[in-house]
């Protein structure tokens, strides 16, 4: 598996036209001291220009003021915080907290600050999330560490922040992803290499697509034009799309190891994959939808999360702390790259 996986590298790789330019450029970084361990996921409140990132080493999710490159708060008291869903609608922060086992939800009061506004019991190792800004619905992957504790993705009615259900799935719920218009929330169950297609009002899975050749899948996005998701699987570390009707592969291409993001460009129709190897790698999606490599950038060893802010043209990578390094948030445009499409 692994010699094929390198080789698939290599056969990209030679692919990469000679006169290709990064696809993405450093605009700034943000140093975190005194923020220890790995991310987790990132959220973004574009009104409030603040950043929001799960630092599962120091158990907080630290509030980043972006026009100061300062940590505002730090939400601190949590046990492993991993999904994060910010609401601008209500001012609300929601965090999965996959040792604590439960949702929370901060409100964002008049001088700035987040107050805990609520709390729900979820199984273990709540993870991913998405928000259904139509239905007020939100999806979250827990459980699968036991038979105790199974396998299942929650759907939280934020109205009245209750649980409104609770779907099986086969092990683990990995990332999340919705698609607005055919209201449906597509999950990647990593351990059984599958993706399960569940129906907008929460209240079962329409699809079982089981993957070929390739498991640990992921990270996932949702493109609406070419009505296909892109999965990163890490045994082999590929990248696959997807026909989000029929679930039939209809491109691969080899990808970043340890691949834990991945995000869709509507606007120049890329991919980018963000993996703990220490590089983004960006797809071009042609006229045939096939998936095209078009370049590299590397970041720095274990920097495996992100976020995508599309109206900014912006990646936000974290870097975590290594050694003696604090930690990071990496800032890259993709703005001076619009007319390399």
């Amino acid at each position: 598996m692994k010699k094929f996986a390198l080789a698939l590298t290599l056969a990209t790789l030679s692919n990469w036209p000679a006169n290709a330019q990064q696809p993405l450029t450093l605009q700034r970084t943000i140093t975190l001291p005194g923020v220890t361990g790995k991310f987790d996921h990132f959220a973004l409140d574009l009104k409030g220009k603040r950043l929001f990132a799960a630092a599962t080493g120091k158990h907080s999710v630290e509030v980043i003021d972006l026009t100061s490159g300062k940590v505002q708060q730090s939400i601190i008291g949590l046990g492993k915080p991993h999904g994060l869903a910010w609401v601008a609608s209500t001012n609300s922060l929601y965090i999965s907290d996959g040792a604590l086992a439960q949702l929370f939800v901060y409100k964002s009061q008049p001088g700035g600050q987040f107050e805990l506004a609520g709390k729900l019991k979820l199984s273990d190792d709540a993870d991913d999330m998405v928000y259904n800004e139509a239905t007020h619905l939100l999806f979250v992957g827990t459980g699968g560490s036991d038979s105790a504790n199974p396998a299942q993705i929650a759907v939280v009615n934020t109205a009245g922040f209750t649980l409104a259900a609770s779907i099986p799935v086969a092990t683990h719920p990995e990332a999340l992803e919705i698609d607005p218009q055919g209201q449906r929330v597509f999950a990647n169950i990593a351990a059984s290499s599958e993706v399960a297609v569940i129906d907008g009002a929460g209240k079962a899975i329409s699809n079982h697509w089981k993957l070929t050749g390739a498991s640990d899948n992921v990270p996932l996005a949702f493109d609406a034009e070419h009505h296909a998701i892109y999965v990163a699987c890490r045994q082999p570390a590929v990248l696959l799309a997807i026909d989000a009707d029929s679930g039939k592969e209809t491109s691969r291409v080899a990808t970043v190891g340890s691949a834990d993001d991945l995000f869709y460009d509507a606007a120049l129709r890329r991919v980018y994959v963000i993996g703990g190897a220490g590089e983004v790698h960006a797809y071009r999606v042609d006229a045939l939808k096939k998936l095209q490599l078009l370049g590299v950038v590397r970041t720095a060893p274990g920097a495996k999360t992100a976020l995508f802010a599309p109206s900014q043209s912006l990646l936000y990578v974290g870097v975590p702390s290594i050694d003696s390094h604090d930690a990071e948030i990496r800032v890259y445009s993709i703005a001076s790259a619009r007319g390399n499409q």
